[in-house]
């Protein structure tokens, strides 16, 4: 059993192997692999995003040993070595310590403890989809790149206090766009072929407008500084959405003091602006229809979830009941059928696997058939 001495220097240690690795991100290459793993774990906190990024730069996605086997159907290797991340430790204050801290809140966070995750590469069984895998799919067509593009400048000109304008590109003097903070406007080359080029313009000036406007606390970084942060934002946010822009410069960091606290805090700017896109564009493609599957029920029912299989059950009941022809209607039955044999399957195959891996338990006589009811 380790000491509470050799726990506490473990975590130290993993720390500052994280912080080791951003202060190597002073080239284009290692600055575009981390902006991979912030496009891919956007939703994990500063901390995390840098040790999952230590760790493991290629990681794609993680969960937990017994996540990956209840929520995904999925066994993790044996063998893989576990991938570190910060958990909050949360506790009731006493008076004592919310007078020390000067709170008034009931709980407060007094530490961190370090859980054991697992990338999905570490993992086997069945395809792991999500919304991300059809938006992905679908953007290849770049009309509905272009119904995102319209759709995030008509919700910044609806929603914020933001104007977003399109002028010829001649006018531009060789750029694509740019933002003036003196009218809070941005500016957009309407003409531009590209569409995917288009969308990335309005998200690179979007990232200038929350970062560098005028009411900005980082409105004074220096000029390489901001467009190294700016071209950042629009990768993470067109990386996110799957459509490739490896053929845009990222710009350069090596412009950046090689200090850490510097750093961190440019790191820290470019992933919160970086979430606000990525929440705003998963909004905008839902609400476009863009995260829709585009197949069939019964198409690549292996590759669907769990939750995916119920949810193409309750539709195809839906069809069945209102169907008026009896053609549709029996090939809809035919349908249901198919996806309630496999949601079967898979519940006995989960059973039978939880009876070989805990024989104490005591199995019933009676079938159990509990498919539709996880």
């Amino acid at each position: 059993m380790p000491s509470k001495a050799d726990v506490k220097a473990w975590k130290a240690q993993l720390v500052a192997q994280a912080e080791q690795q951003i202060l190597k991100l002073t080239d284009s290459d290692r600055f575009k692999q981390y902006l991979n793993t912030l496009a891919k774990f956007h939703h994990y906190s500063a901390r995390n995003i840098d040790l999952i990024y230590a760790q493991n730069p290629q990681a794609t996605q993680v969960a937990g040993f017994k996540q990956w086997q209840m929520a995904f159907n999925r066994t993790v290797k044996r063998g893989a070595k576990a991938i570190r991340i910060a958990a909050p430790i949360i506790k009731k204050l006493t008076p004592a310590e919310k007078k020390r801290l000067d709170t008034t809140d009931e709980r407060a966070i007094v530490g961190y403890r370090y859980l054991p995750v697992f990338d999905v590469s570490q993992t086997s069984g069945e395809p792991v989809l999500s919304a991300k895998d059809f938006v992905k799919e679908n953007l290849a067509d770049h009309q509905n790149v272009t119904s995102l593009y319209n759709a995030f400048k008509d919700y910044l000109n609806q929603q914020t206090d933001l104007k977003v304008i399109e002028v010829p590109l001649e006018t531009l003097n060789g750029a694509k766009g740019y933002f003036q903070p003196s009218t809070n406007e941005i500016v957009i080359g309407g003409d531009e072929p590209d569409n995917a080029l288009k969308l990335k313009t309005l998200y690179h000036e979007y990232a200038h407008s929350q970062l560098h406007g005028l009411k900005s606390a980082f409105k004074d970084r220096p000029r390489a500084y901001q467009e190294t942060q700016a071209e950042a934002v629009a990768y993470v946010a067109m990386q996110n959405i799957g459509v490739d822009t490896s053929n845009y410069s990222l710009g350069y960091v090596a412009t950046w003091a090689k200090d850490k606290a510097v750093i961190h805090s440019a790191l820290s700017e470019i992933q919160q602006v970086s979430n606000k896109v990525i929440e705003l564009s998963d909004g905008l493609t839902k609400q476009l229809g863009l995260q829709e599957a585009q197949k069939e029920p019964e198409h690549d029912l292996k590759k669907l979830s769990a939750q995916e299989l119920n949810k193409s059950y309750q539709s195809l009941q839906q069809q069945v009941q209102q169907a008026t022809n009896p053609q549709q209607k029996s090939e809809l039955k035919n349908k249901l059928n198919d996806v309630h044999q496999k949601i079967s399957k898979r519940t006995q195959k989960q059973l039978q696997a939880f009876a070989e891996q805990n024989p104490e338990i005591k199995q019933p006589e009676s079938e159990l058939d509990q498919s539709l009811k996880r």
